[in-house]
């Protein structure tokens, strides 16, 4: 069973940066695990933000967030982060940091069902 906690939300103006950190505990070793970032505003689905492999080779965001967001990891620290630059209104939601178990070290994956572990969220508000 992995735990995931999530830090570093908050309220920013426009344009700001924030950077969150997800850091993983339990269950097998973090480098087993490809990760996620994922946001939900208030009476919206949960939405995919961005991934990266095991690996850290590859990542992937969603088109909203490209050139703005950047995902990384450190394996020594157990810790996947989310830098957010030029923060915008609309990026104003509650970030999840999710882990699955996967084989291949350069996997990612996008969608929510594909994630088996999930931290309890942090608050990001972007004012106008």
């Amino acid at each position: 069973q992995v735990q995931l906690v999530e830090s570093g939300g908050g309220l920013v103006q426009t344009g700001g940066s924030l950077r969150l950190s997800c850091a993983a505990s339990g269950g097998q070793t973090f480098t087993m695990y490809a990760m996620g970032w994922f946001r939900q505003a208030p009476g919206e689905e949960r939405e995919f933000v961005a991934t990266i492999s095991r690996s850290g080779s590859n990542t992937n965001y969603v088109d909203s967030v490209k050139g703005r967001f950047t995902i990384s990891r450190d394996n020594a620290k157990n810790t996947v982060y989310l830098q957010m630059n030029s923060l915008k209104p609309e990026d104003t939601a509650v970030y999840y940091c999710a882990a699955t178990y996967v084989i291949g070290v350069n996997d990612y994956y996008i969608r929510v069902g594909s994630y088996k572990y999930w931290g309890q969220g942090t608050q990001v508000t972007v004012s106008s």
